[in-house]
């Protein structure tokens, strides 16, 4: 049995949204059609995947099942779409992903002594895109920071790196050489959220703002709404008058890793993958894009 990637999209948005009239608006198909796909899911797979009742929808087990094996199974089939667009294109591109403060440069410069001619794009991403990105294939490869959701993902340790305390300018803290967890005990923390938190819960008992980048981070510290960590790297890029950062020598490393998809097979990718991991000593040394100058050949596009 052929599994229907539409009758799956259609799933999804019924399961996730819990709801047939807000998903066949989504989709912007009429309900009733919306419910027959379903139903034809259901037969196809041989097991029901959806109740209905006065308390409205709900999944039954073989549902919940399938909704945590879609979403890998959808991405794929997108990026095997986008692969083969660039190709028809005969395009020689390669998007690298990368977070906060990582300097990607280094791998670039190496990655262009064996690929001269082939482009490559650099695309800033957050906490929540990062598996994202990677499965639906609006990147290549990405530089990622733990904790990432590995599910359908080839992701390599690469480097540490340490991390800072991100205080008010007039916090009692701020300016001092460097501070102990213990220090910052009772502090109401601007959170990092990560991929498996959801908005509606908060990962630590201090925990009173959810943000998702470094932007919002600093405005939100710099308001006084608590304090944050960075790692180190990004203090270098991002700076703010209002806001200073004070090292913790005792707070546990920023992990930096690779991440692929599984499903990747590419000799350019591959190759980049090797660049990355040769020039991750210099990676983590460097403080500034500006120290780093492409060789002849590469071109860096940022998206």
């Amino acid at each position: 049995m052929d599994l229907d990637l539409r009758k799956l999209r259609y799933f999804v948005a019924v399961a996730e949204k819990l709801h047939f009239g807000r998903a066949a608006d989504e989709l912007h198909i009429a309900q009733p059609v919306l419910s027959r796909q379903i139903r034809a899911l259901e037969q196809d797979l041989g097991t029901p995947l959806l109740t209905r009742d006065s308390h409205g929808v709900m999944l039954t087990d073989a549902g919940r099942q399938l909704l945590t094996d879609a979403g890998p199974l959808l991405a794929t089939a997108h990026a095997v779409r986008h692969r083969v667009t660039v190709a028809a294109r005969g395009s020689q591109r390669l998007t690298v992903g990368f977070r906060a403060g990582i300097a990607v440069t280094p791998a670039v410069r190496q990655f262009a002594t064996q690929h001269p001619n082939v482009i490559v794009d650099v695309q800033r991403i957050e906490w929540d895109d990062q598996a994202t990105m990677l499965l639906d294939g609006r990147i290549d490869i990405a530089y990622v920071r733990l904790p990432i959701d590995e599910t359908g993902l080839r992701v390599t340790p690469l480097y540490t790196e340490p991390r800072v305390a991100v205080v008010p300018a007039g916090h009692r803290l701020a300016g001092k050489e460097h501070i102990t967890e213990a220090d910052l005990a009772g502090e109401p923390l601007v959170w990092h959220m990560d991929t498996n938190t959801q908005p509606t819960r908060r990962p630590h008992p201090n925990a009173g703002y959810l943000v998702r980048g470094v932007d919002e981070t600093l405005e939100h510290v710099a308001a006084g709404r608590g304090i944050s960590f960075l790692a180190r790297s990004a203090t270098v890029f991002y700076s703010h008058p209002e806001v200073s950062y004070v090292p913790i020598p005792d707070l546990a490393p920023d992990q930096v890793c690779l991440a692929v998809a599984a499903s990747r097979t590419s000799p350019v990718v591959d190759d980049f993958f090797t660049a990355a991991q040769a020039a991750a000593e210099i990676t983590a040394e460097c403080g500034n894009y500006e120290m780093w100058q492409l060789g002849s050949g590469a071109v860096v596009q940022h998206g």
